[in-house]
C-alpha cells in the first residue's frame, strides 16, 4: 500500500503563508461548501483522476479526518507531484490546532449525517406507528435496517443517492 508523508497543521499553515504549498481538499463539493480551510482548492476524490494538479509547489491533500486521504494515498500519489503530503488529521486536526476555517451555516450538512438522520427517523417512525397504529408498521423499520445492511455490503447507499440529488444538496459553484 502506498502512503503519503504527513504534514502537521502548524507547519502547513506556515508553508501556505509563505506560498510554498498548495492545499487540495479532496472532499465532495457539499462538504467543502459547508466548511473549508481558506485558500484550499477543491478537487473532489471522485473527479481527481480527470483534473490536473499543478506541482510547482508542495501539494498537501486533505479531507475531514485524514482517513479518506490515507485510504486513497495511491490515487493521490499517482498525480505525480514531486512533493506531496497528507494533512495529518485533516480538517479536524487543523481546527484542533486553533487554526481558522471558513464556515457556511447555510450550506447543507454532510451527506453521511443526512443519511443517519433520515434512516434513524424512518426507523423511529416505523416503531412508533407499530405501537400506536398497527404492528405491521414494524416492517418500515425492518426495511430501512435491511437497506442499511445491504448498502454496507455493496458499498452504495440508496438513501445517500436520493438525498444527494435533493435541491438543498446541489452546490452550483465550488469555492476555493
Amino acid at each position: 500500500m502506498t502512503s503519503l508523508p504527513t504534514i502537521d497543521p502548524k507547519t502547513l499553515k506556515r508553508r501556505l503563508d509563505e506560498g510554498s504549498a498548495l492545499l487540495i481538499d479532496i472532499r465532495e463539493p457539499a462538504e467543502h461548501a459547508r466548511e473549508r480551510i481558506a485558500g484550499a482548492r477543491l478537487v473532489p476524490l471522485s473527479t481527481i483522476d480527470r483534473q490536473p494538479i499543478p506541482s510547482d509547489k508542495a501539494v498537501v491533500f486533505h479531507c475531514r479526518t485524514g482517513n479518506r486521504t490515507a485510504a486513497n494515498a495511491g490515487v493521490l500519489r499517482a498525480k505525480d507531484c514531486p512533493e506531496a503530503y497528507a494533512l495529518a488529521g485533516g480538517l479536524e486536526a487543523w481546527k484542533a490546532a486553533g487554526l481558522p476555517t471558513e464556515f457556511n451555516r447555510h450550506a447543507p450538512i454532510e451527506l453521511f449525517r443526512q443519511v443517519q438522520i433520515a434512516a434513524g427517523s424512518l426507523i423511529l417512525i416505523g416503531l412508533v406507528l407499530a405501537v400506536l397504529v398497527s404492528p405491521w408498521f414494524v416492517a418500515l423499520s425492518a426495511f430501512v435496517g435491511g437497506g442499511l445492511i445491504f448498502a454496507g455490503v455493496i458499498g452504495t447507499c440508496g438513501i445517500a443517492r436520493l438525498l444527494g440529488i435533493m435541491p438543498w444538496n446541489q452546490v452550483t459553484k465550488p469555492t476555493g
